[in-house]
């Protein structure tokens, strides 16, 4: 899928046991390099990089809790567009 735009996105009410079991998945694509995402009407390919940016937040409101996890980085097969040396004028 390299070059190519592509998303994925899934959203519906699961047990913890089954939460669990997806969170262990994408920790072991993690750890292999590469990760596939998809439910019955999508799929996507992911390599992962070896440096990753994560941003984890938590709040408590209203009677309601939420976790949000969030990992990026840059898709190791794309070509990497360098912007070249900084220039500074005084």
């Amino acid at each position: 899928m390299s070059g190519q735009n592509a998303r994925f996105s899934h959203e519906s009410l699961q047990d913890r046991k089954t939460i669990k079991t997806l969170l262990t998945a994408l920790s072991k694509g993690l750890s292999k390099g590469e990760m596939t995402l998809g439910d019955d009407e999508e799929e996507l390919v992911l390599q992962t990089a070896e440096l990753m940016n994560v941003r984890i937040k938590a709040t408590r409101e209203d009677g309601q809790c939420q976790f949000n996890l969030r990992v990026s980085w840059s898709d190791p097969d794309a070509p990497t567009q360098g912007k070249g040396a900084p220039k500074i004028k005084s």
